[in-house]
């Protein structure tokens, strides 16, 4: 197990307390942090996402955030893993409240409207890896994790796609580029499946990032 300490983005709307309950449970060192301030000694990031695109752009913005994870992130090797709207914030734009996001990978998210399901998609879904990315590397082929979301992500680019999941239409359900990693389902809730993502985001190295 790497003894990287991660540090989980906490904002209001956020579940970053269950992201560090499940780390904690896993071993792993972390630490909330409210704002860049706060980046002394942590090796990668994890910023997850309960709400709105546009209301968590706006809290990342007033935090100074977006200007901190350029540099750490986009521009260099820190590791990351968005979760929920997490995933879709690293993309260049949401249609939920017009949102201008992080823009690091090409492509736009979308809402499931029109795809002949319930919305929110709320609940356990089958996930179906791709290989390539050290970060699905012994992820089973289509078991379930648990998802809560009204949007998807469009990548424009198809090799950033990690794993995919059929909602009414099928979508990127996990995305990995390099350094950047993102999971739609919440995978602090998705039982041990879940766990063994957050075990295998905290072990990687940077090397095997490139």
């Amino acid at each position: 197990m790497s003894t990287a300490v991660v540090g989980v983005i906490d904002y209001t709307t956020g579940n970053s307390r269950s992201v560090v309950r499940a780390l904690n449970f896993l071993g792993v060192p972390s630490r909330l942090l409210t704002s860049p301030g706060e980046l002394d000694g942590i090796d990668r990031l994890i910023l997850p996402g309960v709400g709105a695109a546009g209301t968590t752009m706006s809290y990342l913005g007033d935090a100074g955030w977006p200007a901190a994870l350029d540099e750490l992130v986009r521009d260099g090797d820190m590791p990351f893993l968005g979760i929920c709207v997490g995933l879709q914030l690293v993309f260049e734009s949401s249609a939920e409240q017009g949102a201008r996001c992080l823009g690091w990978l090409p492509g736009s998210v979308r809402p499931f409207d029109g795809a002949g399901v319930r919305v929110p998609q709320m609940g356990w879904n089958q996930v179906r890896p791709r290989p390539g990315h050290p970060f699905v590397a012994g992820m089973p082929d289509s078991d379930y994790f648990y998802f809560v979301n009204s949007f998807y992500a469009e990548p424009a680019d198809a090799r950033v796609v990690a794993a995919t999941t059929e909602y009414g239409t099928e979508f990127a359900s996990v995305i990995a580029w390099r350094n950047i990693m993102a999971t739609q389902f919440h995978a602090e809730k998705s039982g041990g499946l879940g766990l063994d993502l957050l075990r295998r985001f905290a072990a990687l190295s940077r090397g095997e990032l490139c």
